[in-house]
């Protein structure tokens, strides 16, 4: 089953944009499907993840100190809900 979220290219700030778009379309449809259901979680989750994707980049030859509009929905990615095709 393909996924709109991880379909979409982010390359640049319009496609970052339409991502959140995304990413709130389906908070709204699908809120049971989301581990992180509150405000706070959802944050601290994205600020663990932040804080470690530097390992995860330097592994790949991504330089995460000059990130790209890609890397900021990477970090959005890892705080979906589980049952998410495709997930990092």
């Amino acid at each position: 089953m393909s996924n709109p979220l991880y379909e979409l290219k982010i390359t640049d700030k319009q496609s970052f944009v339409r991502f959140l778009g995304l990413l709130r379309e389906d908070f709204i449809s699908n809120p049971e499907g989301w581990e992180n259901k509150t405000l706070p979680r959802f944050f601290e989750a994205l600020a663990t993840y932040t804080e470690d994707f530097l390992v995860y980049y330097n592994n790949i030859n991504i330089n995460a100190d000059t990130p790209e509009w890609s890397t900021f929905a990477d970090i959005f990615k890892v705080v979906l809900p589980i049952d998410f095709p495709q997930r990092h």
